[in-house]
């Protein structure tokens, strides 16, 4: 059973992160606002999943946030894994966001 157990933990450790969150069957179509927002300067990227869920990184910490997120119209909100939340709004395609502008790449 431990062996079991460590090879999962191993082999989702080698998928990357698209391949590890994928959605579930039957989940919703994705929303056209998914994919990679970055700022200006490059120091935050926001990652839009299909799943329903994000990844922040934050200069070299690739996964310095995680949760979920949830689009209305042109409104999103989030709420990563610790509690935190945040909104923003979509305008012409670019995401305002707790304070930054983020494009999409």
């Amino acid at each position: 059973m431990r062996r079991r157990a460590l090879a999962a933990a191993i082999l989702a450790a080698a998928l990357p992160l698209s391949a590890q969150e994928a959605p579930m069957p039957g989940h919703r179509p994705a929303h056209p606002y998914v994919g990679l927002r970055v700022t200006q300067d490059g120091r935050v990227r926001h990652e839009l999943l299909p799943n329903g869920r994000y990844v922040e990184a934050r200069g070299p910490r690739e996964r310095a946030y995680l949760g979920r997120y949830e689009v209305t119209g042109d409104h999103i909100d989030d709420r990563d894994d610790t509690g935190f939340t945040a909104d923003g709004d979509f305008v012409d395609g670019v995401l305002h966001h707790g304070g930054m502008i983020l494009y999409r790449r």
